[in-house]
């Protein structure tokens, strides 16, 4: 038997219990809610279960909440195509087709093969990381300090130039990540930083405050303050058969298998994600397709490539998380605090030091995704009902359980003022177009990111050639420049050959004339 066969046997020997399974799939069912309920998030509905997981195994613990992350990507596609609002932003090209197809009738249809092309690629995303992650692990090893400096700044950069259309405004998000990652004592000189004179800052800002204050708070304040009866309309009927027709399975499997491929690949990289890995897939199937007209006007291609890259990317995401320890997204950098909240530092050695905790993982999400089928494709009129609640008494409790969690961890006065000073600074931040993840991702990697600079300062005697004296380091900084900087120079390139362009045509129509 191959080695990691006998290693996924004793992960599904570990979590075929009771227990396990019963939070497998609350974690699964919360995911699938936080997708449906638009503005929730994985990120935020994560956050608000961590104080329910204190008292949890960690291998029960971090079941729950991954498979809060990928059942999200299965429900924001049911608001995506019956009432054209996504649940969540990658599902935000599945409301071109899906939404259209709801109309014609056939959003049963569309909301079945965008769960079956969910079970797909979950699956095969599962297997790839189950193959690739033992390989990365032992490629890692020849990674040292400076390489992983570099990988993190590759990280916060690529997320805060592809979190928003604008590359300053990722960067100053980012920025006020590294600031608040900063407050508290300094590790190695036991000098206060950003305290201002306050002990209650001294142990600095508690990452769950910050990440419930930036996401739930925010989106619960946006919501309040629409005009009454600005709530989201009624929810598409179900019309017609759910099931898929022989031409409609035979559109659709080359798209599962693209999407499985294309998604699992661009989620490796960090700052890609699921999102931008629906859009990549969505213009593959279109390029690809006898007949790219049908696209925006009810294509299933158009549901099913793009439902399949963003369920293929999680799987993709949890691959650096795993072997390197680097989050490539906002809520890998919430789920990397999460382990070593358990006293997990993933890594490297974590395949090797932590074997049952990572094969019970990969196992769990074998069955998380076909949990996730068996729940979605009966309960699609269900979940949509919610869409009916009440903006005021959801966003309320919200606010209500996001107080509780954050008091229950130090029951101090202090930290809901924190909570909801922070939620402001959030609210703006959303207000005017500032993305959060690279606030997040700052967070998370800013105290990892000093530390490692400082080692690769102390190994090199501070001089800084070791970054390009190293091949693995010097190649990484390359990848910086193509991320930063070029772009810049091409962005600047093309609009002086525009500039050039005009001047030339009004100078020929000034000698016309």
């Amino acid at each position: 038997m191959p080695e990691f066969a006998a290693h996924l046997s004793a992960g599904f020997e570990q979590i075929l219990n009771i227990k396990t399974l019963a939070y497998a799939f609350l974690g699964v069912l919360v995911g699938t809610l936080a997708g449906v309920l638009p503005g929730i998030g994985p990120i935020t509905a994560i956050a608000l279960l961590i104080p329910m997981s204190f008292g949890l195994e960690p291998a029960t613990g971090l079941i729950m909440l991954i498979g809060v992350y990928y059942g999200s990507m299965y429900g924001s596609s049911t608001t995506a195509i019956l009432i054209r609002t996504p649940g969540e932003v990658a599902s935000v090209i599945t409301t071109l087709d899906g939404y259209e197809m709801a109309k014609q009738g056939r959003a049963g249809p569309a909301l079945a093969t965008a769960a079956i092309g969910s079970f797909v690629a979950g699956t095969v995303a599962t297997a790839a990381l189950m193959l690739l992650a033992p390989l990365f692990s032992k490629a890692a090893y020849f990674i040292g300090s400076a390489e992983y400096f570099l990988l993190m700044v590759l990280a916060l950069f690529m997320v805060a130039s592809l979190a928003s259309g604008s590359v300053l405004r990722g960067l100053i998000s980012m920025q006020i990540g590294l600031a608040i990652a900063m407050v508290g004592l300094d590790l190695q000189s036991g000098v206060p930083r950003f305290t201002f004179g306050s002990p209650n800052l001294s142990g600095g800002i508690d990452f769950v405050l910050v990440a419930i204050a930036l996401f739930a708070i925010p989106e619960a304040l946006m919501n309040l303050a629409k005009p009454k009866g600005a709530s989201s309309p009624d929810a598409q009927k179900l019309k017609g058969s759910i099931w898929m027709t022989r031409e409609d399975w035979r559109r659709s499997i080359g798209p599962y298998g693209r999407g499985s491929v294309l998604g699992f690949l661009l989620g490796v990289l960090p700052g890609i994600g699921p999102t931008l890995s629906s859009f990549a897939s969505y213009m593959l199937e279109r390029k690809l397709s006898k007949n790219p007209k049908e696209f925006g006007k009810g294509a299933i291609e158009g549901v099913a490539g793009p439902e399949t890259a963003n369920n293929a990317a999680v799987g993709g995401v949890l691959v650096p998380l795993f072997t390197l320890g680097i989050p490539g997204s906002a809520t890998t950098a919430l789920l990397l605090f999460i382990f070593m909240m358990y006293g997990l530092q993933p890594g490297p050695q974590m395949m090797t030091s932590n074997p049952d905790l990572v094969w019970a993982i990969i196992a769990s999400m074998y069955v998380g995704n076909l949990m996730l089928l068996v729940l979605n494709l009966p309960l699609v009129g269900v979940f949509a009902s919610l869409l009916k609640l009440p903006a005021i008494p959801l966003y309320v409790g919200i606010i209500s359980f996001a107080i509780l969690g954050v008091f229950a961890q130090s029951f101090s006065q202090f930290d809901l003022f924190l909570l909801f000073g922070l939620g402001l600074i959030g609210y703006l931040l959303q207000r005017y177009n500032f993305p959060l993840a690279p606030v997040v991702m700052a967070l998370v990697l800013g105290p990892m990111l000093e530390q490692n600079f400082r080692r690769t300062m102390s190994v090199s005697n501070g001089s800084l050639m070791t970054f390009i004296e190293r091949p693995i380091s010097l190649c990484i900084l390359v990848l910086i420049f193509f991320v930063v900087v070029l772009p810049k120079i091409l962005t600047l390139y093309s609009r002086r050959q525009m500039k050039k362009s005009v001047d030339n045509q009004i100078e020929t129509i000034e000698k016309s004339s």
